[in-house]
């Protein structure tokens, strides 16, 4: 139910994120569209905030559940900024509307999701082969405990013990694709910059993914991290319900997402380079973080 209500705040605010992009095109709208794009936020805000207990209890991701925690006070502060001293923001705020209108319509259409996710499990199931690792691929049906209608998944079996991961649309990077794919098409740069640099950010975080998802099945299917110190440390701050899963937190909540941090990060300089309009958006997001003005901005010759 909380899932359900998310969803459908989700449109609302894409919704109104778009409106106030569109409202910004026109001068006389100007303070009208700065008005819509706070209550866009501060509805932001309360998405976030709805989704804090799923990602704690559900999803165990301590990573993940601290920035969603952070989004809340974060969004209810540029709802502010936006509206009352740092028009600039106008650019986050129709960005969030365009990784809306990218992500939304995966999520909701069945044949678009049910492609990714077999997208990402075929390939990652070829890289796995060409590392020397071959889980068995099930497709449908057969698939123990599925979360989703279009199940696909990784098995390894070692010493008796079934070890499966399955293949979810949060697998298939299309999250952080919208995202970044959000911030450049809202940027004022010429279109074949754009293009250039879409045409090099939505394959390297899909790559990156696959990598992503081969490494978590590999090291969960043939327990890499099952230690007496893993576990403990798994156990204190997961609290998993299941056995054999140290492997798999180790894997996934621990290593790999703290490694897509640092790949953002990475493929945000490399960004900046081809579009030095980035760093008005870098620029307000470190000053959201720090309460500091910082040059990011490189213009090439």
């Amino acid at each position: 139910m909380a899932l359900e209500t998310t969803d459908t705040l989700a449109w609302i605010v894409v919704g109104l994120f778009a409106a106030s992009a569109l409202l910004a095109t026109r001068d006389d709208y100007e303070r009208v569209a700065r008005a819509v794009a706070a209550l866009s936020w501060a509805l932001f805000a309360l998405f976030w905030a709805l989704l804090v207990p799923h990602f704690w209890f559900e999803q165990k991701s301590v990573i993940e559940t601290a920035l969603i925690a952070a989004a809340v006070p974060g969004s209810l502060y540029v709802a502010y900024l936006v509206y009352a001293t740092r028009p600039s923001l106008m650019i986050l705020s129709r960005a969030v509307a365009v990784m809306g209108l990218i992500y939304l319509p995966v999520l909701t259409i069945d044949s678009v999701e049910r492609a990714l996710i077999a997208m990402t499990a075929r390939h990652g199931a070829w890289l796995q082969n060409a590392l020397g690792y071959h889980p068995q691929v099930l497709t449908g049906p057969t698939v123990e405990s599925s979360h989703t209608g279009f199940p696909h998944a990784f098995l390894y079996v070692v010493d008796g013990h079934r070890y499966l991961l399955e293949v979810l649309l949060a697998c298939t990077g299309i999250g952080s694709i919208s995202i970044v794919a959000g911030v450049i098409i809202a940027l004022r740069a010429p279109v074949r910059r754009r293009l250039l640099a879409l045409g090099i950010a939505v394959p390297v975080i899909y790559g990156l993914n696959v990598v992503r998802v081969s490494f978590i099945a590999i090291a969960h299917g043939n327990q890499w991290f099952e230690g007496a110190l893993s576990r403990r440390f798994v156990e204190l701050v997961f609290s998993p319900t299941q056995t054999g899963i140290t492997s798999y937190y180790m894997a996934d909540r621990v290593i790999a997402q703290s490694l897509s941090v640092v790949a953002l990060v990475a493929l945000t300089f490399v960004l900046l380079r081809l579009l030095p309009e980035l760093g008005t958006v870098v620029r307000d997001l470190l000053y959201l973080a720090t309460g500091n003005e910082y040059d990011v901005t490189t213009r090439r010759d």
